[in-house]
């Protein structure tokens, strides 16, 4: 059941105890929207709790009140007026949906949300999820402190790539501009964000040598295997380091997470790869999306780069012709 800013307001102002979390795999808009909303609700004196089941990338737990994050435990269970699913639907939170049976608020800007189920706001115009937080704070009359506007800022920056992608706005600047005035400083945001280890920085450079184009160039992939994946600690950033190829149109990042579970992020300049992810059971923005496969490496590689070639062709992106020869080929070596 879809629902106004106002009424998600009220539902929140009628709670007592809140149990909040976001999705799996979580990024800076969704520790930044939880840890905002966790120092929110406690300014209206609500006992909360934050989960998120998942570890935190390190760039993110200097992030105020990042230590208050929690997984869930095995038979854990909190009892809880309600439980607000930020910047993600709630078959992407993991074992947060068995630890509390309480009544869903879900907040989120991704145009896939469809979660009829529960009480959702979905805002697609807004940048990141920080974006309607910042907007909810005023309606609850909440004080933005410098540790909100910290968190808040943070989601703003990493999904707009800096304000560099086309999800950033005119209301995206003038939320930014607020959120510095209250104390936070960008150069600070971005040090944290994009800070390496010397390793990492390897791995960086390992992970570039896996690039592979597709589809007479039009298309790139970036492959971290397990053995890839345990060298580093976060992929933030590597998929915009193959993005910016002048032929490409979809770039995509394509990660191992254990036995027959790999992560997938796309980015576009033209293509919807929402619809795509969608069809593989994930979803996302127009320009950005995702999805999870339950496939060993290998198949999650063939399902993927089909999966692209086939939305291109029906899109009119690339001629069948082209998706023929890259499918029987398994694709151009990056150097070509």
């Amino acid at each position: 059941m879809k629902i106004t800013l106002d009424e998600v307001a009220k539902k929140i102002s009628d709670a007592e105890k809140i149990l909040v979390t976001a999705h799996i795999n979580p990024d800076g808009d969704a520790i930044g929207s939880t840890l905002a909303m966790l120092q929110i609700l406690r300014t209206m004196n609500k006992k909360v709790f934050a989960y998120i089941d998942d570890k935190l990338p390190k760039n993110f737990v200097t992030l105020p009140f990042a230590e208050e994050i929690q997984r869930p435990q095995e038979n854990e269970k909190i009892s809880a007026d309600l439980l607000i699913i930020l910047d993600t639907a709630p078959d992407r939170i993991g074992k947060v949906l068995e630890i509390t049976d309480a009544p869903i608020l879900n907040i989120d800007h991704h145009i896939t949300n469809k979660n009829e189920e529960n009480f959702l706001y979905v805002e697609a115009t807004a940048a990141a999820t920080c974006e309607i937080i910042f907007h909810l704070t005023k309606i609850l009359g909440a004080n933005i402190t410098e540790d909100i506007a910290i968190c808040l800022y943070t989601g703003l920056a990493t999904d707009t790539g800096f304000f560099n992608y086309s999800n950033t706005k005119p209301a995206t600047f003038r939320a930014a501009a607020e959120l510095v005035e209250c104390g936070v400083k960008p150069n600070l945001i971005a040090e944290n964000v994009e800070k390496r280890t010397a390793r990492e920085v390897q791995v960086t450079s390992a992970a570039l040598q896996t690039a592979k184009l597709f589809y007479d160039g039009k298309v790139v992939g970036m492959f971290i295997d397990e053995n890839l994946a345990k060298k580093t600690d976060t992929t933030e950033g590597l998929i915009d380091l193959i993005r910016v190829i002048d032929s490409v149109d979809v770039a995509f990042l394509l990660t191992c997470k254990g036995e027959k579970i790999c992560r997938v992020s796309m980015r576009s300049k033209t293509v919807d790869v929402s619809k795509i992810a969608q069809k593989l059971g994930g979803g996302g923005h127009v320009r950005a999306a995702g999805c999870t496969l339950e496939k060993s490496f290998d198949d999650a590689k063939n399902i993927l780069i089909r999966a692209i070639g086939e939305f291109m062709v029906e899109t009119k992106k690339i001629s069948p012709a082209e998706f023929e020869e890259d499918k029987e080929t398994l694709l151009a070596d990056f150097e070509n």
